[in-house]
C-alpha cells in the first residue's frame, strides 16, 4: 500500500480513500496498483463483507491523472497496457464477490465516474457534479458501462457532450446513483448503505450480486465493454493533428485554453 491511498477495515467493512486530495484525488499509477492491493486485502479478509469506496478532501476524484508518467510513451503496446491496466481496476468494482458502494461528493470525473458506476451502489452529495469529458481531450472511455445503466439515448448526451458539471440530481435522475444526499449526511449515509448490506447473509448477498451483473453480461455487455477498450486504444495511438495540437495547449495552457483554443480552429475551419 502506499500513500495515495487509505485502507482502513472498521468491523465488516472495508473504506478504500482515494488520497491525493491537493490534486483532486486523480488516479495515477500509484494509486491504481494500491486499489488493487486493497481490493485483494479485502476479498481475501473473511470478515469483510462489504466495501466502501470514497475520496479525501473536497472531491471524490478529477479522474485519470493526466500527467501520469505512463501516458509520456507514444509505443502502442505502452498505451494499451496502461488502458487495459485502467480498464481492469474500474472492472474491480463491479466484478467483486463483495458488495462495493462509492460516497461521491465533489467532482467525479471521467475514469472516476467510471469507477464510481462500476459499484453495486453509489450515493452522491446535493452539490456533487459529475461529466465525462474525453471527448474534449480526444480520448476515449475506458470502462463504457454508461449504455448499459442508462440506455443509449442518455448514454450519448453524457458522453457526446463532454459536459462536467452535470449535478447529481440530474444523474440520479438518470438511474445512475442511487441516492443524493446532504452533505453534512453522506458519510453516515454511505456507511450505514454498506452496514445494512453487510448485515445480511453473506453467501446470498454474493450470489444475488452475480445474477444481477449477469443479466447485463448475457446480453453483451463485457464484449461490448471489450470493443470499447479496443476503440479506446485507437484513438489514443491515432495521428489526429487537432488532439495533437489540442492536448499542447492543454499541458502548456491547461484545460480553458485548450478549449478556447478549439472554438478557435473551429471557427477558422467554418471560414475556410
Amino acid at each position: 500500500m502506499n500513500d495515495a491511498l487509505i485502507y482502513e477495515v472498521d468491523g465488516p467493512i472495508a473504506v478504500l480513500t482515494l488520497n491525493r486530495p491537493d490534486k483532486l484525488n486523480a488516479i495515477n499509477t500509484s494509486m491504481l496498483e494500491a486499489i488493487n492491493q486493497a481490493m485483494d486485502d479485502a476479498e481475501d479478509n473473511p470478515n469483510v463483507r462489504a466495501i466502501v469506496l470514497k475520496g479525501a478532501g473536497k472531491s471524490f476524484s478529477s479522474g485519470f491523472d493526466l500527467n501520469d508518467k505512463v501516458w509520456d510513451s507514444e509505443d502502442e503496446a505502452d498505451i494499451r497496457t496502461a488502458l487495459e491496466n485502467d480498464f481492469n481496476s474500474i472492472m474491480r468494482f463491479w466484478d467483486s464477490t463483495k458488495p462495493t458502494i462509492a460516497i461521491v461528493q465533489g467532482h467525479c470525473l471521467g475514469g472516476a465516474m467510471e469507477m464510481a458506476l462500476a459499484c453495486d451502489v453509489t450515493l452522491a452529495g446535493e452539490n456533487a457534479t459529475f461529466g465525462e469529458p474525453e471527448v474534449a481531450i480526444a480520448s476515449g472511455i475506458v470502462a463504457m458501462l454508461l449504455p448499459w445503466l442508462t440506455g443509449p439515448k442518455l448514454a450519448k448526451e453524457l458522453l457526446l457532450t463532454g459536459n462536467i458539471n452535470i449535478p447529481s440530481q440530474r444523474i440520479y435522475e438518470m438511474g445512475l446513483i442511487n441516492q443524493v444526499v446532504k452533505e453534512s449526511e453522506l458519510d453516515n449515509a454511505g456507511m450505514q448503505m454498506a452496514e445494512t448490506i453487510a448485515s445480511n447473509d453473506r453467501l446470498t448477498v454474493e450470489i444475488t450480486k452475480r445474477a444481477i451483473n449477469r443479466t447485463l453480461e448475457i446480453g453483451g455487455m463485457r464484449e461490448a465493454l471489450i470493443d470499447a477498450l479496443e476503440a479506446d486504444v485507437l484513438l489514443e495511438t491515432a495521428e489526429n493533428d487537432e488532439a495533437k495540437a489540442f492536448n499542447k495547449v492543454l499541458a502548456e495552457k491547461g484545460l480553458k485554453a485548450a478549449k478556447e483554443w478549439r472554438r478557435e480552429y473551429i471557427k477558422k475551419l467554418s471560414n475556410g
